[in-house]
């Protein structure tokens, strides 16, 4: 399975779990609590991640920087789809910035 199918079967499931018992899904009690929520575990998430991160720069050690990346991407794939967003919007965005310098796309928001 291709690492773009794993996205796509993520983000099915994902979407399936809006119409599923919140007692039977994590996911889909966090849809039923709503999006301050999600918002908290993303937040929660991206505190981990960064943390893990610090931790493997001294520590020499990936493989906790790669689980709380998951994490992190996993609750922030739930936000969007709460928010009825898909992946592919966010890929069609990364892939317009190709061939964008950053700093010429961070300037480009700022007007």
């Amino acid at each position: 399975m291709s690492n773009r199918d794993v996205l796509e079967k993520l983000a099915l499931v994902l979407q399936d779990r809006k119409g599923a018992d919140a007692g039977d899904s994590y996911v889909a009690g966090l849809y039923q609590k709503g999006l301050n929520k999600i918002l908290e575990k993303v937040g929660e998430e991206a505190v981990e991640t960064i943390l893990a991160a610090k931790d493997a720069d001294a520590k020499e050690s990936r493989a906790e920087v790669v689980k709380e990346t998951a994490d992190l991407w996993f609750h922030t794939l739930v936000m969007l789809t709460h928010l009825g967003i898909s992946p592919d919007e966010v890929l069609a965005e990364l892939d317009r910035r190709f061939g964008t310098s950053g700093i010429e796309e961070k300037a480009a928001r700022a007007k």
